[in-house]
């Protein structure tokens, strides 16, 4: 995992927060941040509010921390060692708030109707061999980080939706998946647009659904924290929260509207590429940046809705304790909620 730190001179510190018209007291804060985020272009919210100021502004000194998978950012923010984080729900993530180590206390990404959203995909071999819609889903090998995980879970919503059974293969990072489905060792997977689509111009990989055909309006992923920042650290997180809220903004502004057309998408696409795809040069990379290009939940809105039906799930499964609840899960005190 890498880090990123840029620490702001106080003089421009003073000049951007005067220029954004905020209150001096949230300038001499300074709070030093660690946010967790994988590279990926749904966490670009947290990446736009740290290179536009937006974190600096509210008082933040953010410093990034990088993982490839959802489990263990959900631990760092348990132990401390990450303030803050973007990640779907799992069943790991559930159970550390049980324990009372986590808040699920904002939206990011979500399917929403009109929206490209994530592909349900099959491998090549399996494709030939009749995998062509997911209403064949039934005995095919599905590809997921670990049981509980939110692939385990967009997996066995839409199988069950088609009356089908899957076989589940846990290969933990996103890496290892991508590579046992280019070479059959599994014959099905769920991801975003921008993972998915390079992948099915290669051959190797065929799109055969959406998941928003199944899982509309799904909180693909949340803005979450400690139980401790939670409750005792309400100016920090509401500062986080504002700078990522702007971040989002300007991404759902400049790829899902287009108000700045053709250039507004360019300069937008220069930013994420600091920090996704990054081992490949720009013109490569863009296509599927633009590709990924899914709505975040403006003010980090929270789809409780959609969290209380993965409770559910997760639940049925046996992966969580049947008495956690909804408020065991979420502090719905920082952002506006949806369906419930």
């Amino acid at each position: 995992m890498g880090r990123i730190n840029r620490r702001r001179t106080l003089g421009l510190m003073g000049a951007a927060v005067a220029a954004a018209g905020l209150p001096a007291p949230a300038l001499a804060a300074n709070r030093k941040v660690t946010v967790g985020a994988l590279r990926f272009t749904s966490h670009s919210g947290s990446f736009i509010a740290f290179e536009r100021g937006y974190f600096a502004q509210a008082g933040l000194d953010v410093e990034f921390k990088f993982f490839q998978a959802a489990q263990p950012m959900a631990v760092a923010i348990a132990s401390g060692d990450v303030d803050y984080a973007v990640t779907a729900v799992s069943g790991g993530l559930i159970s550390l708030a049980q324990k009372g180590a986590i808040k699920v206390i904002g939206g990011a990404l979500s399917e929403e109707p009109g929206i490209d959203g994530q592909k349900i995909l099959a491998s090549d071999a399996a494709f030939k061999a009749g995998l062509t819609d997911p209403a064949a889903f039934n005995g095919h090998a599905f590809g997921i980080t670990t049981a509980g995980s939110s692939f385990h879970y967009m997996g066995a919503k839409i199988a069950a939706a088609e009356g089908a059974s899957l076989r589940y293969k846990p290969l933990q990072k996103v890496g290892p998946i991508i590579g046992a489905l280019k070479s059959g060792q599994i014959d099905a997977w769920s991801i975003v647009p921008h993972i998915a689509k390079p992948l099915s111009k290669s051959g190797a990989v065929h799109i055969i659904g959406n998941v928003a055909d199944y899982l509309p309006n799904y909180q693909v992923t949340t803005v979450f924290t400690s139980a401790k920042n939670a409750s005792g650290e309400r100016a920090m997180t509401e500062n986080f929260l504002e700078g990522f809220g702007r971040g989002v903004a300007d991404y759902n502004a400049a790829m899902i509207a287009r108000s700045g057309g053709e250039v507004g998408v360019n300069t937008m696409v220069e930013l994420i590429h600091k920090y996704v795809y990054t081992d490949r040069p720009r013109e490569k990379a863009a296509p599927s940046i633009i590709n990924g290009s899914m709505r975040l939940n403006e003010g980090a809105a929270l789809n409780v809705a959609s969290i209380g039906d993965q409770l559910a799930w997760f639940q049925s499964e046996g992966l969580v304790d049947k008495d956690i609840s909804l408020e065991t899960l979420l502090d719905t005190s920082y952002v506006e909620t949806i369906g419930g």
